[in-house]
């Protein structure tokens, strides 16, 4: 078999840029609260980045989301596509003081795959994993797939003796009543190793003293991290010195902190697209006046909805022009919009086509939405509230911790609603993300695509040309079957995009912290004064 390399080597050791600066205690909240440490529960770019400080992937990405190798040193493809050869870093160790080998590689793979996880789509279905020794691994595939290991940064690699000791083979669910080990508990080979956790509390991460990379780029001893869920009491906390860095930064804030003398807020654009869903799949909404049928089955519907939104008043009141109205459901940062169009708002022409659907008084419905995990993702659900009751449409908000909403959402939870609120950043920074992710059909138990499809979306020509882009290396060619993938899913108002958000990150002016424009808030770059 022959093979052509893709990473030669591994990156040099980075220079210490703290030098002699004493470590540090850095003090952090986010609006939402840290429930599990497994990592395989919740596809989530907040949770995602928690859990990447005791845990690591294979790759791992850089201060601008390149890719750089992580516990594999390097790569090679064969030439024909069909198999991923990775060479593993040696002498690393887990936290528990395990030998990091294949064997943990391929037991990831698996558990990364079984029932109950959320990142099923990391390594694909298809996909066999084959040690070939201690610190070889290949991935043979089906069919090419040049961008496998596009989202392996947060495919976290976890120890298979410590979870066959601890009873934790199996990925915890993001709707379980019970906790499990896994969940309570982290034994990675990251940066940082879990001190204490209290779920929804309080998260205390410790330097690893004993991690492979001994030029780290942060002087940090410890990071703690308190969820505020509130707005007000998150930003008096940052302005008063209880915490160093906060996320989000509520916008109505974002004058006062920058006045403040002591702190600032990091703003820049968010690969984050913000969407709304409906149940294209049940024939029965399961939150619903309408019996015996699904109005989200027929396109007018749909289209209604689409239009009832007045996007602009949503963009100038909710998120006080820190939003980005699109028409597609991925950042034009990663795939330009040029030639598509948002349907126009109008709501007269809402309210016909719901006639027109055979639906003259409307009909009501549940929706839910996360009130902790996006910008003021509540108030932007409560202005589709009211905007949708202008075409006689009454819905009952579900508001809710995102711990709770995820549960219910997700696929875990069994896609339980009937309209929601979603955002979504492609871990690839690739379309065939949202394309398989997002917009693919879930009708195939054997295969992950459409994992993260609540709704339950499907066209399978869209399908077939998401097949055909992961394939296909001629750029042209790929990005015009993109924007057919994109305009197929447009005419059928399979989703209602609304905007990227701006990121908006409190930090003190004691901190130094790059920003990302995944919104994944890493310290492993962190310096505190």
């Amino acid at each position: 078999m022959s093979f052509k390399t893709n990473c030669l080597a591994a990156v040099a050791g980075l220079a210490l840029m703290c030098g002699a600066v004493q470590a540090q205690t850095l003090r952090y909240a986010n609006q939402g609260e840290l429930k599990s440490l497994d990592p395989y529960t919740i596809n989530e770019t907040t949770t995602h980045a928690h859990l990447g400080h005791p845990y690591e992937g294979l790759i791992r990405r850089g201060k601008n989301l390149e890719i750089l190798p992580g516990l594999a040193e390097k790569w090679e493809v064969s030439t024909d596509g069909l198999t991923w050869r990775f060479f593993l870093r040696k002498g690393v160790k887990f936290q528990g003081g395990e030998d990091f080998t294949a064997d943990d590689v391929v037991f990831s793979a698996d558990r990364s795959r079984a029932p109950g996880s959320n990142v099923q789509t990391r390594v694909p279905t298809g996909a066999k994993v084959v040690k070939i020794d201690d610190y070889t691994v290949d991935f043979q595939l089906p069919s090419p797939n040049p961008i496998l290991h596009y989202q392996w940064d947060t495919w976290y690699i976890m120890s298979k003796k410590w979870a066959e000791a601890n009873n934790s083979t199996q990925p915890t669910p993001a709707n379980a009543t019970t906790p499990t080990f896994a969940s309570l508990n982290a034994n990675g080979t990251g940066a940082f190793k879990v001190e204490s956790h209290q779920p929804g509390v309080k998260t205390v991460y410790k330097v690893n003293e004993n991690w492979w990379n001994k030029s780290p780029e942060h002087n940090l001893k410890e990071i703690i991290f308190t969820p505020i869920a509130s707005d007000a009491t998150r930003v008096a906390a940052l302005l008063s010195g209880e915490v160093d860095v906060i996320e989000p930064v509520p916008i109505q804030d974002i004058q006062r902190v920058n006045a403040s003398g002591n702190a600032q807020v990091l703003t820049g654009p968010e690969l984050r697209t913000i969407f709304l869903g409906m149940d294209q799949t049940r024939d029965e909404l399961v939150e619903s006046s309408v019996k015996g049928k699904n109005p989200f089955k027929d396109v007018r519907v749909r289209q209604a909805f689409y239009q009832a939104i007045d996007i602009e008043t949503i963009k100038s009141r909710v998120m006080r022009g820190l939003s980005t109205p699109s028409p597609l459901m991925i950042a034009p940062e990663l795939f330009p919009s040029t030639g598509f169009t948002r349907a126009k708002f109008d709501s007269a022409a809402a309210k016909k086509l719901l006639v027109d659907a055979g639906y003259p008084d409307g009909f009501e419905l549940g929706m839910d939405c996360p009130n902790d995990r996006y910008v003021n993702d509540g108030a932007i659900c409560q202005a589709v509230v009211g905007m949708l009751a202008r075409i006689g449409v009454k819905v009952n908000l579900n508001a809710q911790p995102k711990g709770q909403y995820f549960g219910k959402v997700l696929k875990p939870g069994g896609y339980k609603t009937s309209f929601y609120l979603l955002g979504w950043t492609p871990g690839t920074s690739d379309a065939h993300n949202v394309l398989f992710d997002i917009m693919g059909c879930r009708d195939n138990p054997a295969s992950s695509r459409g994992e993260s499809n609540v709704g339950g979306y499907c066209n399978k020509k869209l399908d077939a040309l998401t097949d055909k882009i992961l394939v296909e290396v001629d750029k042209a060619k790929r990005d015009a079957m993109i924007r057919e993938a994109f305009q197929l899913s447009i005419d059928d108002f399979g989703y209602i995009p609304l905007h990227q958000q701006a990121l908006a990150w409190g930090v003190s002016k004691k901190v130094k912290l790059p920003q990302r424009a995944d919104n994944a808030v890493n310290f492993q770059y962190a310096i505190k004064e």
